[in-house]
């Protein structure tokens, strides 16, 4: 945090720069900014900083760009405003990375804002509604590959997991793992299997890529390490904790497991409890019966946080089951950087955290590099009728979520009754159903579909698909009602009552009101209408401002 002081030395040597540069933007902004441009700005200096080996960068309000005069600015003159961009900005950008702070200077020029944006981590590229942007000397422009590529390569350009033990021997290893090994190995790679068999154990483990010319690894001591050899990879924690939750979020249970991790996944997996869950399909009368969690995904998602997990920071990985749903948490950011930029490629990815480890893994049909991981877990939960995956990117860590139930019955007549609909479509359905924002463009997607109606944040499911799919009243009750009818509504019974005072008015309209409205957003209508029905000249308030007693303005 800097005082007032640092900050006015660092504001002259700003202004005293010849031209604006690649971290360092000046802005008027007397009133109002373009919040997307602002946060296109926090993408490009992010980035910048990162790629010029600077801590952060400046994005500066309140100055003017070419003689950098102090001109002043009233952008968001609320410091609970300013303060609210912070989380605002988190919502659009990589792994919500925010601004480092945002100071206030009151100057006899004028107010100055100046938002000090941290660099883009060290492997990670900051987006902006998933789309990277950078500087091209004082313009914004769009992130070129060969610069993304070397944001990308700072945190891969030494795999972890490679790194050999040089005291560690094979009697480090567990013998029951390297025989679960060689069995998986034959089951991925089967026109391998007779020579697999006469391969011993150190020929085994180098052409299975756990090994380095016979030398023992870290990912050998992940995957295949008796428990007690962890401490070769110490302060590294190999473990995963396993822990139940009654329905009230109570601890009701819980399992530590440490290597070999080959074997802990599937004791993590027998400790699930996965029930069968029941409903009734339209046009029977018969329930349908299923697991909550398709066993895939389960290990799929334990799997990928082993793959992915960042072991320098010491975490753990954490399997939490609770009534009706399954959360996986492993340490380190996600290095697409975007979920749906992995469903849509549907492609390997490029670049991974532990390589080393992720290519053993995959010899021994723990997961799929060859892509497609990811989508398959959406996928399953798509037939199912159940919200798809929920990803929390946030504060350096992954955080995967499986619901295993039907959240929205509409949501799932949508899926059941438009098969043709396409997994990106569906996540865009899967967000208005969770009341997640979506971006312009997914929701001029949407309406041209004829899939949703409403306005932002509020958006519902269209009246065609309402038809469709049975649920007309839930439409109607989403839509609500003409603001004619609320108006006749009131003005018909302040004449009928002789006066209504406010209580009166939001019974009368409450439960009339669509029902996406919280408690909020139903007064602020309830007061927009009294607010017309007084400017018609319809009603006047003969009480006051806080006691207000509405009666007819003329004798209709």
């Amino acid at each position: 945090m800097k005082n007032e002081l640092e900050l006015k030395r660092i504001l002259t040597d700003m202004c005293n720069l010849p031209a604006e540069t690649e971290v360092v933007e000046f802005k008027e902004a007397k009133s109002n900014y373009d919040f997307n441009k602002l946060g296109r700005y926090f993408s490009a200096i992010a980035n910048e900083a990162n790629l010029k080996g600077k801590p952060y960068g400046w994005l500066v309000f309140g100055v003017e760009n070419k003689h950098h005069d102090i001109v002043g600015s009233q952008f968001r003159p609320h410091r609970k405003d300013l303060d609210s961009l912070k989380s605002e900005i988190a919502n659009k950008t990589t792994n919500r990375i925010s601004f480092i702070e945002i100071y206030e200077i009151l100057l006899a020029e004028g107010r100055v804002i100046m938002f000090q944006i941290p660099a883009a981590p060290k492997g990670i590229p900051v987006a902006w509604e998933g789309h990277y942007y950078g500087r091209d000397n004082e313009e914004l422009s769009p992130l070129n590959i060969e610069e993304i590529d070397r944001i990308r390569s700072q945190a891969l350009a030494e795999d972890w997991s490679a790194a050999i033990i040089p005291d560690a021997a094979l009697d480090d290893l567990d013998p029951l793992a390297i025989q679960v090994a060689r069995l998986n190995y034959i089951s991925k790679f089967a026109t391998s299997a007779k020579e697999v068999d006469n391969w011993d154990d150190i020929t085994f483990l180098n052409k299975s890529k756990l090994l380095i010319k016979g030398k023992i690894t870290r990912t050998a001591i992940i995957l295949l390490g008796k428990e007690e050899s962890e401490h070769y990879i110490s302060p590294a924690e190999v473990k995963i904790r396993w822990l139940l939750k009654d329905s009230a979020g109570n601890d009701k249970d819980y399992a530590i497991f440490g290597p070999p991790m080959l074997l802990a996944v599937d004791k993590v997996y027998a400790k699930i409890r996965n029930l069968k869950y029941r409903y009734i399909k339209d046009g029977t009368l018969f329930p349908e019966e299923i697991d909550q969690y398709e066993p895939y995904a389960i290990r799929e998602a334990i799997n990928n946080c082993i793959a992915h997990q960042d072991y320098t920071k010491a975490g753990r990985i954490n399997v939490i089951e609770s009534e009706d749903q399954l959360t996986f948490t492993n340490v380190g950011t996600f290095i697409p950087g975007s979920v749906e930029k992995v469903i849509i490629d549907n492609a390997p990815e490029e670049q991974y955290r532990n390589k080393f480890l992720a290519n053993a893994m995959f010899n021994l049909k723990m997961v799929d590099t060859a892509g497609g991981g990811i989508r398959k877990m959406y996928n399953f939960q798509r037939y199912r009728f159940f919200p798809l995956p929920d990803y929390d990117l946030s504060n350096e860590k992954v955080k995967v979520t499986l619901t295993g139930k039907i959240l929205n019955q509409a949501y799932a007549r949508i899926l059941a009754s438009n098969t043709d609909l396409t997994l990106e479509e569906i996540i865009l359905l899967d967000k208005v159903q969770k009341r997640l924002p979506l971006s312009i463009e997914e929701e001029r997607h949407l309406k041209s579909k004829s899939l949703i109606e409403g306005r932002k944040p509020n958006f519902y499911i269209s009246q065609k698909v309402a038809q469709e799919i049975g649920r007309k009243a839930d439409y109607s009750k989403n839509k609500g009602f003409d603001d004619s009818y609320y108006l006749d509504f009131i003005e018909k019974s302040v004449k009928e009552h002789g006066h209504l005072n406010r209580k009166d008015v939001d019974d009368l309209l409450w439960k009339k009101l669509p029902e996406w409205m919280d408690e909020k957003q139903r007064k602020i209508k309830i007061n927009n209408l009294l607010s017309t029905l007084r400017k018609q000249g319809r009603v006047k308030n003969i009480g006051s401002d806080a006691v207000p007693k509405w009666v007819l303005a003329q004798n209709n």
